[in-house]
């Protein structure tokens, strides 16, 4: 069997790999080997990809440049995976997005120096006698497009998330026409492109995408992020697709699709949970409907310490927990699941209830009870458990906000209206875990704060969680 066909064998089997690992993550038990099977068929990828450039005759410098690249982003993989904290993880995959929407840009490029940039060489012969030399154009134009947009975005979802720049919404004036209009001018170029290519048709094509992705997640708060990220997913893997077609790599096409596709899916998923438009996440306009939430009195909140929150739990026979960005900040994952086991051995009911985009990233809490050995059977999402509340005797809010804001269901002003929350407010007593009465990610006010069965517990959650544990 030649190299060749061996690394397209090869290529097969890494994509059934990439298949069985989408599989395996899309469930607690066999996530685990889902991320293996993933690892596995990048590592067959690599191999195959080195082979085959060997015998294509690539240079001795071009070889150890090849090599290089891979021990240097190999480094930085294992070095960003071993110190990135949970907490960072929605940023460090928004900026990992940024690569591969760089790398579509780089790809394309370089297409159209060595076809349409290269006058009379043998690859645009080659096309040319094929008939498919408009097709070429049309893959390297629209790659750029697509790979442009995915870095930019992705640069702007990991400032906000990391907290370098504001997570409010950037709104300009006739920002709707902004985006259509890029979107035209994209169209437009693209038809002008393949019939005529010039490269400062794309080096235009590429400043438009450079912006139109700044803008495009600029629009959109920091509350609608979680979508942001998982948008910015699927327009990498698009970009990845569209390098493939240029590269003719039928496993990049295939990885790509399936990206694509699944982050697609996932983005619609969250939509439809959050009450938003699909559409409007693409074109930018997440969220704004509503205007901002009026400063409105909701009278004094009441406090509770951890002995109180003990003796409280003590005397309950059910008790909901639901965390959110705060517990991963707090790092008290590890104590709340103590305090189910405790509570359990106790004879009480625990379970939690787990909003779609709770975090900043989707499944970003079930990831961090699982690490915390919390049984999967008691970790329910929204619509499981909505309907319990109101049976509930205890809900234990950690760290959540935006997710349990009753604002979103009473308010149609406020900015996150719309958006399905679990209604915690239901249930006979609600203990809401906070450093302070500071709104959520979203800069919303949250009502729940002062309803008369709700109580703030104040201070570091992983140090409360303890002291209720002490208490107890």
């Amino acid at each position: 069997m030649s190299v060749e066909s061996a690394a397209q064998a090869a290529y097969i089997v890494a994509a059934l790999l990439f298949i069985l690992a989408l599989a395996g993550l899309s469930k607690h038990e066999t996530a685990k080997t889902g991320n293996t099977y993933g690892m596995a068929g990048m590592a067959v990828a690599l191999v195959a990809t080195v082979s085959l450039a060997i015998t294509r005759h690539v240079s001795s410098l071009g070889l150890v440049l090849i090599i290089i690249a891979m021990v240097i982003g190999a480094a930085v993989g294992l070095w960003r995976a071993r110190v990135v904290e949970m907490t960072g993880m929605p940023e460090l995959i928004a900026m990992l997005h940024s690569f591969v929407g760089l790398a579509a840009v780089l790809v394309g490029w370089n297409g159209y120096l060595l076809v349409e940039g290269g006058g009379n060489s043998s690859e645009a012969l080659a096309l040319a006698a094929q008939g498919s030399l408009g097709i070429h154009h049309a893959e390297v134009f629209i790659g750029v497009f697509i790979g442009a947009v995915t870095f930019t975005g992705s640069i702007i979802a990991f400032l906000k998330l990391s907290a370098r720049i504001n997570s409010k919404p950037l709104v300009l004036p006739g920002k709707n026409l902004l985006n259509i209009g890029s979107l035209v001018a994209f169209a437009a170029l693209t038809v002008w492109f393949c019939i005529s290519p010039n490269i400062w048709l794309l080096v235009v094509v590429t400043i438009i995408a450079l912006l139109l992705g700044l803008h495009l997640v600029a629009s959109i708060g920091g509350g609608d992020m979680p979508v942001v990220v998982s948008m910015l997913n699927s327009y990498s893997g698009w970009a990845a697709a569209a390098s493939g077609f240029l590269l003719e790599n039928d496993l990049l096409i295939i990885t790509g699709a399936l990206v694509g596709s699944s982050g697609a899916y996932l983005s619609y998923i969250m939509c439809k949970a959050m009450n938003r438009s699909f559409i409007s996440v693409i074109a930018g306009g997440f969220g704004l409907e509503a205007g901002p939430a009026d400063d409105k009195d909701y009278g004094e909140h009441r406090e509770m310490n951890a002995e109180q929150v003990a003796e409280l739990l003590q005397g309950a026979s059910s008790v909901i927990i639901t965390p959110g960005y705060g517990m991963a900040v707090a790092q008290a994952q590890h104590g709340v699941a103590e305090l189910t086991r405790k509570l359990r051995a106790n004879g009480t009911t625990v379970r939690f209830g787990i909003h779609p985009v709770a975090g900043r990233l989707p499944g970003h809490m079930n990831v961090l009870l699982a690490e915390a050995k919390v049984p999967y059977d008691i970790v329910l999402e929204m619509d499981e458990i909505n309907d319990d509340f109101a049976s509930t005797d205890v809900v234990l809010v950690i760290g959540a906000n935006d997710t349990v804001n009753p604002a979103a269901m009473d308010d149609p002003t406020s900015p996150i209206a719309g958006m399905p929350v679990l209604r915690v407010w239901e249930a006979n007593h609600v203990i809401i875990f906070k450093r302070s009465m500071a709104s959520g990610y979203a800069g919303v006010q949250n009502p729940l704060f002062f309803k008369e069965n709700s109580a703030m517990l104040f201070g570091d959650a992983k140090d409360r969680v303890e002291d209720i544990l002490h208490a107890l």
